[in-house]
Parts: structure tokens; sequence; C-alpha cells
């Protein structure tokens, strides 16, 4: 225990303490619980690299007191990611803002025990993770939640057949095109000055 205390007053160990916490956390949650429901690769980088990166940025402002300036920062990193960049579904932003939730709290809070505070937050962080997957199941109930599916963005020139009552035939026509089974379509933007729309399609590998 002294050791630990010792770590804890030293800021240098204490930093890389919390930031091998963090990094034990993150690969539990992205590796062992995000991916094992999800099955998706490409966001696996940006959640680990993110998750250090904001632990760092908020170790260096915590050094200068510029607490109101990190959340004000964290809001502002969110609102552009949500809004500039690729659009993710309400179950990866709720992993996203968990990574950054992690980050923050491992990075920023204080406790009278710190090694039992940290234990004891991200194991409720981890354990509700977890429950949430296993009473919502998010997987399919047959056999294809063992298969991998992989996806890609695709432009699309064939606008009627975005009708909810053609999908049949949206999924029939992309087949062909693509030369790949299509097992679902999502739409992810309309440019009606040119008649074409960008699909995110999702196909066996």
């Amino acid at each position: 225990m002294d050791s630990l205390l010792v770590i804890e007053q030293d800021p240098i160990w204490g930093i890389l303490a919390r930031l091998l916490v963090t990094i034990l956390v993150l690969i539990i949650i992205i590796r062992f619980i995000y991916y094992r429901y999800t099955r998706i690769r490409e966001n696996a980088f940006s959640f680990f690299q993110m998750g250090i990166m904001i632990y760092l940025v908020c170790v260096l402002l915590k050094t200068v007191e510029i607490q109101l300036g990190v959340a004000l920062g964290l809001f502002a990193i969110f609102a552009i990611l949500r809004f500039r960049s690729e659009n993710l579904s309400p179950r990866n932003m709720t992993y996203l803002f968990t990574v950054i939730g992690v980050s923050v709290i491992n990075s920023m809070a204080s406790f009278h025990n710190p090694v039992r505070g940290l234990i004891l937050i991200n194991s409720i962080i981890i354990i509700s993770l977890f429950l949430l997957e296993l009473v919502f199941n998010f997987r399919a109930k047959s056999a294809s939640n063992l298969i991998h599916y992989s996806k890609t963005v695709v432009t699309y020139d064939r606008l009627d057949l975005l009708d909810p009552g053609r999908s049949g035939e949206l999924l029939s026509d992309i087949s062909t095109r693509t030369h790949n089974k299509i097992e679902r379509v999502k739409l992810r933007k309309i440019d009606l000055t040119r008649g074409v729309a960008e699909l995110e399609i999702y196909f066996i590998q």
C-alpha cells in the first residue's frame, strides 16, 4: 500500500499509473464488450486513440487547473465528431461517449483512496455495459450473428429504388452490380442535383 501511495504522490508515476488503468479499461470495453457484441472493427482504432488522447489532454490541462476549459473542450470535440465526421449510430455514439467519460474520470477524478476509487468507478462502467449488452442482446438470435459482415460506401444512381416498398429490388440491384450478396443498406445522404445517393452497404465477406 505504501508503494501505491508513493506512486500517487509522484506526478509522473501517478499519471502513468492512471494511464495504464485507462488503457486496461478501454481494452475491456472495446475489445471484450463492444467488439464481442457488434463485430465492428472499424471503430476500434478511433476509440482507443481518442481515449488515450483525451486522457493526456485532460492531464495536461489539469496541471494548470483549467477544469471548465476541459469540460467545454470535450463538448466541442463531441459536437465536431457528431456533425462533421461520419454519422454514428446511437449505440456507437454511446460507446464513444463512454470512452470519453472513462478518459476524463481517470485523468481528473480525485478520490480519498485513489486506487480503490478508480477500481470502483471503472468497475461500475464495465459491469453496466456488460449487463446492458446481455439484457438487450443486440445480436441477432439466428446463426447469422456468427457471420462477419463487411461494409463499404457506394454512390448509387437509381433513386427510385430508395422507396421503402422497393427494398427487395434495391438489394437485388446492388448485389448484381457489386457481385456481392448485399444483406443491408443504409442511406447516408442524397444529392438531388446530381441524382445520386450515398449508400452504406453490408455484405458477407
